[in-house]
């Protein structure tokens, strides 16, 4: 997958009704850590992430394999194919996504870093440019420096909220296909990406040019929701099934305390004090994890409040791989209102 505009200024997809058929949701948290370190360089560029990363800058400091962190990331913002593959899953594990990094072709490491790097700066960063001796073992160093950024940085807390935000771009997205078809997919994913007899367009706003166009010949498309990236991308070649990256719905509330919202007093007279802050939390899916971190109770007791609530309709569910969401429903928004 690319994670910069390619060569053409239009990519489009050809897709037939078996294309859309396989075309699926995909979550990477290798992805996610990896577009995750532009912050590092130009924090203001994603504004809501920044209360979130100035918490983990100390850690971040820290890190023993900071300065080969910071050189994956050109100047222009662009960062090697390689560090993202394709997910093998809905939500692959990150330790698999580490391994499919490592077992990355060495040949195919030296021309990735030189189409990110040399044509705005001229030459490699030198930690990288050093490595290139022994991709291999390069490929292996920049899989231990992620694995530390993950465990040490993001997987304590920011996680947890990231992947709730992921999580119910997805739901919507699917409900969007389900209701509406393509035309309800697409019409606003992002003002890039353009959807019109059976072709999918992303465009790059620069001169006019021919151009790449590919038929996905049954292949599918994967579309992959991402809380680093200000417009829609992808990688077309021949082989593996295209994916689509884009800005993901609701990223804006990465930036909102996660304190529960207060509650009206009728409404907690008529739940009780844990189901009322409960549904006020629910304008948005969630996961029973993320709620009870939020709510700082047990998952179990979340769960228990959660079956009550949806006995008496007062908020869904939905489930994407093995994660259930919940929402309120319209009765509960209409109480709560």
């Amino acid at each position: 997958m690319s994670l910069h505009p390619a060569a053409e200024p239009t990519n489009r997809f050809r897709l037939s009704l078996a294309d859309l058929a396989a075309t699926s949701f995909a979550c990477s948290a290798l992805q996610e850590a990896v577009l995750s370190l532009r912050m590092w360089g130009e924090s203001g560029r994603f504004a809501e992430q920044t209360p979130w990363f100035n918490r983990i800058r100390p850690e971040f400091d820290a890190l023993r394999h900071r300065e080969l962190l910071l050189a994956l990331v050109s100047r222009n913002h662009y960062i090697p194919d390689f560090l993202t593959p394709r997910p093998a899953a809905a939500w692959p594990n990150f330790a698999r996504e580490l391994a499919t990094l490592r077992a990355t072709p060495p040949e195919l490491v030296r021309p990735d870093l030189e189409r990110t790097f040399l044509p705005r700066e001229g030459a490699l960063p030198e930690p990288l440019a050093a490595g290139l001796t022994d991709p291999v073992t390069l490929l292996d160093r920049i899989a231990a420096a992620l694995q530390e950024y993950w465990e040490r940085c993001l997987a304590p807390a920011w996680w947890h909220r990231a992947r709730s935000v992921l999580q119910a771009d997805i739901v919507y997205r699917a409900r969007r296909l389900a209701e509406g078809g393509a035309d309800g997919l697409f019409a606003d994913l992002d003002p890039r990406v353009s959807w019109r007899d059976g072709v999918l367009s992303i465009g790059w706003n620069r001169a006019p040019d021919p151009g790449a166009d590919i038929d996905l010949a049954g292949r599918g498309l994967v579309l992959a929701p991402t809380l680093f990236a200000r417009g829609a991308h992808t990688n077309i070649d021949p082989g593996p099934t295209p994916i689509l990256t884009y800005p993901a719905r609701g990223r804006a509330t990465m930036a909102e305390r996660l304190d529960p919202p207060p509650t009206i007093r009728a409404l907690r007279r008529l739940l009780g004090a844990p189901r009322a802050r409960l549904l006020a939390l629910l304008d948005e899916p969630a996961s029973t994890t993320e709620l009870a971190r939020r709510l700082s109770v047990t998952p179990g007791a979340v769960s228990q409040h959660l079956a009550v609530l949806l006995d008496a309709r007062l908020v869904n569910r939905a489930r994407h791989g093995p994660v259930v969401l919940y929402a309120r429903s319209a009765l509960g928004d209409e109480l709560c209102g």
